[in-house]
């Protein structure tokens, strides 16, 4: 087995040991070879439905810009149980930005 193989194959390991309690935080998740890797392997081994991705919600959840959730075509009565956290990291994204700015009138 080639030196590449054998770090795809750590770097593949690593990915799956993740996807059963996957990393809250941006700085938690790998930086090495492992960042390359697709959560819950290769495009096409498995639906969205059927792998790990299944853990993040269902497929058909739609979120719209004033809050509102649907599934399935059906609203949500109480969009706030279904909101998800941001994975906030060190990035230029407007988003991370506007946080950020908010972070500091607060201090």
């Amino acid at each position: 087995m080639s030196e590449a193989q054998e770090k795809w194959d750590e770097a593949r390991k690593k990915v799956e040991q993740l996807e059963d309690d996957p990393p809250k935080d941006l700085k938690d998740w790998p930086d090495d070879e492992a960042k390359y890797v697709t959560f819950g392997g290769g495009e096409g081994d498995h639906g969205y439905d059927e792998g790990p991705e299944s853990k993040l919600g269902p497929s058909s959840t739609r979120r719209f810009e004033d809050g509102s959730i649907e599934v399935e075509g059906e609203k949500v009565e109480n969009p706030e149980e279904r909101k998800m956290e941001s994975i906030r990291g060190n990035s230029d994204h407007p988003a991370d930005q506007k946080e950020d700015s908010a972070d500091q009138k607060e201090d």
